[in-house]
C-alpha cells in the first residue's frame, strides 16, 4: 500500500502503471473530484495552499496581498523552493494553465524583485509569524502551527487564474503485485473512512474531510475551509504537467 500526504507522487506511480484497482467502501464515499475513476488511488483529508499573512505588518485582505505581490520589492514575501513537496504541486498546477509560459515569466520576475526562497513551508511560516516577512505561501497545517503558537497570523486561499483553489488531499493506493492484498484493502478502507477523516479534522493540522460527515462534529476552523476545498482545481491536471514542470525547475535551480 502507498500512502502519500498529497497526490503528486501518486500520479507519478499511476503514470508508470504501478497501482492496482480497488473500489471499496472508502473509495465509494469520496467525491469523484478527489479520486481516480478507475479506483487506482483515492484522496482523503485535505490541506490547502494558502497565503499566510502577518497581521501586524499587512492587512489580511485580497487587495492588500495583491498590492504586496505586485510591488517593486518582494523581499518581504517568502515561498519554499518549488523542487519538491506541496510547492511543486502548486507550480505544476500553475504550469498547466498555459503550458508553463506564464509561470516561467512570473517566476523569473518574482526572483528579480527579491522573492525569498527557503527550504520548506515551515520556514515560510516561521519567517511570517515572527515578522521577518510580511506574507508567504504555505499549507494550512503549517499555518495552524503558527496560529496555535500565538503568532499574529491570518490566512487567505491561494487561487489560480480561473479562481480555483489548490486543495491537496492525502492519497492512498495499492501497489500492484502485493502479496497481502486483503490486508491492504482493509487498511485503505480504514484510511478512507469517516472515522479517520474526523480524527484528522480534530488534529492540530485540521485536515478537511472530503467524504460525507456530520458537519456539526467538525471544528469551526475546519468548517470554514470546506468551501475552499469545494473550489479545488482538478487533480488530474497534475499528471500531465508534473514531468515538464519538474524538468524545467531542475534546470532553473542547477544554474
Amino acid at each position: 500500500m502507498f500512502w502519500n500526504n498529497q497526490v503528486l507522487g501518486t500520479t507519478d506511480l499511476l503514470t508508470h502503471d504501478l497501482l492496482a484497482e480497488y473500489k471499496g467502501s472508502g473509495w465509494r464515499r469520496i467525491p469523484e473530484a478527489f479520486k481516480d475513476p478507475g479506483g487506482r488511488w483515492c484522496g482523503f483529508a485535505a490541506r490547502l495552499r494558502v497565503w499566510i499573512v502577518n497581521t501586524e505588518k499587512l492587512s489580511a485582505t485580497v487587495e492588500s496581498v495583491e498590492r504586496a505581490v505586485t510591488s517593486r520589492d518582494l523581499s518581504r514575501m517568502a515561498i519554499a523552493r518549488p523542487l519538491f513537496g506541496t510547492t511543486l504541486t502548486h507550480y505544476c498546477l500553475l504550469w498547466h494553465a498555459h503550458n508553463g509560459q506564464t509561470l516561467r515569466v512570473q517566476h523569473a520576475d518574482r526572483r528579480r524583485r527579491g522573492l525569498i526562497e527557503v527550504p520548506g513551508n515551515a520556514t515560510v511560516k516561521n519567517l511570517v509569524a515572527r515578522g521577518t516577512c510580511d506574507l508567504g505561501w504555505t499549507d494550512t497545517d503549517d499555518f495552524f502551527v503558527g496560529l496555535d503558537d500565538g503568532h499574529p497570523v491570518a490566512m487567505l486561499p491561494i487561487r489560480l487564474s480561473d479562481g480555483r483553489t489548490i486543495c491537496m488531499p492525502n492519497s492512498v493506493s495499492i501497489v500492484k503485485g502485493t502479496e497481502r492484498l486483503s490486508a491492504a484493502r482493509r487498511l485503505v478502507d480504514f484510511l478512507l473512512s469517516a472515522e479517520t477523516e474526523l480524527a484528522l479534522a480534530r488534529s492540530p493540522s485540521r485536515q478537511v474531510p472530503l467524504g460525507e460527515i456530520d458537519e456539526e462534529s467538525l471544528p469551526a476552523e475546519v468548517r470554514r475551509l470546506r468551501p475552499w476545498v469545494a473550489d479545488g482545481a482538478r487533480l488530474e491536471e497534475l499528471r500531465t504537467s508534473r514531468a515538464a514542470c519538474l524538468a524545467w525547475l531542475r534546470t532553473e535551480y542547477a544554474r
